[in-house]
């Protein structure tokens, strides 16, 4: 049953609706203001921040109506059907040894406390253990792909007044999510075809996705998932991501594209400038939720490609846990972005714990004061 969250705030005043805005935004046309949008928190701030803990807030989308953001909507499909069992294989006094949904062998803090697991291997050593995890996991004609069409029109009507996006996935970052980043980078060598034939799996899963719903739903913009790079750039070459993941990522954009879908935001962490040309070519022209620590500031980028490059995130959460001063300057910072279109400001990743919540109060405040409407 669905829970009654009170906001804590009124949502922002407004003359648009939240997909008029979206829509405008994205396409550098005048609104009434900034979308105001936020990527989440980590764990740890659901048990920190006392108004979350007392009004028992405890997942982003709870989150995002008590703080009455505005809304958006997105359709999707599942990757791994079914996930891999997950299993203890063996345990310490502060960690255990396991297999994770994705079929990873990975240690993990006993206490439960948000960390990056130490992965340790995968279930998918050779082209025969990819077989079966394929048959098993990752079959495109398992009939639990097949999407409830009625539904879908059911939850998000064409008159609908937020923004809808249809979900496309990864076609390498879940590749690396199944063989570990060192598995995959020895695997790019040994086993070539086989990594070959993952990308292409990939790309069949959200063909037939998007064959079975773009023809009967108006989405609003395409989004995926592309954790491919870390602060010194790509985890793959980048002459492999052009040859091997680009061709792919040009087929979806074509069905996107034959639908009018022409905004297609990543989530791509990490230093994403030595493949952005690649994924542009590719008909990706958004970055989410860009992190600045490990890349630039947002208008670095924004001045260098012009209107063929949007940006969503990358208000620095380093400056956010500071304090006003150091917010205010960065918020400063971004007012040409916001004002020229194209870039929606919010934190550039999952919020962490030393962010205070008055200093987050303070954050919202301050966006509401300088790119609310006026």
């Amino acid at each position: 049953m669905d829970k009654t969250i009170i906001p804590c705030r009124p949502k922002w005043k407004s003359a648009m609706t939240d997909r008029e805005r979206f829509n405008r935004q994205m396409h550098y046309q005048p609104v009434d203001r900034c979308v105001n949008m936020e990527f989440g928190y980590w764990e740890e701030n659901y048990q920190l921040w006392k108004p979350f803990v007392d009004n028992r807030i405890t997942t982003e989308e709870e989150a995002n109506r008590f703080f009455n953001f505005d809304r958006s909507g997105m359709v999707s499909s599942p990757w791994l059907l079914p996930g891999f069992e997950r299993k203890i294989i063996s345990e310490t006094a502060t960690s255990q040894t396991i297999v994770d949904g994705n079929g990873l062998i990975c240690e993990i803090p006993k206490d439960g406390h948000s960390t990056i697991p130490h992965y340790i291997g995968s279930s998918i050593q050779t082209p025969d253990d990819w077989k079966r995890a394929k048959q098993e996991h990752l079959n495109p004609d398992h009939p639990g792909r097949k999407i409830d069409l009625a539904q879908i029109l059911k939850d998000h009507p064409a008159q609908r007044d937020y923004p809808l996006g249809v979900w496309c996935g990864s076609m390498i970052g879940h590749i690396r999510d199944l063989l570990t980043v060192e598995g995959l980078s020895y695997a790019i060598y040994d086993y070539p075809e086989m990594i070959e034939e993952m990308i292409e799996n990939q790309c069949v899963l959200i063909e037939n996705f998007l064959d079975a719903v773009l023809p009967h739903v108006q989405f609003d913009y395409a989004a995926g998932w592309e954790d491919i790079c870390f602060k010194n750039g790509p985890l793959v070459s980048v002459s492999f991501f052009r040859e091997k993941v680009v061709p792919r990522y040009q087929r979806i954009n074509a069905k996107l594209k034959k639908h009018g879908i022409d905004i297609w935001w990543i989530d791509c962490d990490g230093d994403v400038r030595p493949i952005l040309r690649d994924f542009l070519d590719s008909g990706i022209n958004c970055l989410f939720p860009f992190e600045v620590m490990c890349c630039c500031h947002p208008g670095e980028l924004l001045k260098q490609y012009g209107k063929e490059l949007r940006i969503m995130g990358g208000f620095d959460k380093i400056q956010m846990a500071k304090g006003p001063a150091a917010i205010k300057a960065y918020m400063e910072s971004l007012v040409p972005w916001v004002e020229r279109g194209g870039y929606i400001p919010f934190c550039d990743h999952r919020c962490p714990p030393d962010v205070s919540w008055e200093n987050y109060v303070y954050y919202l405040d301050l966006k509401e004061k300088m790119f609310g409407m006026k």
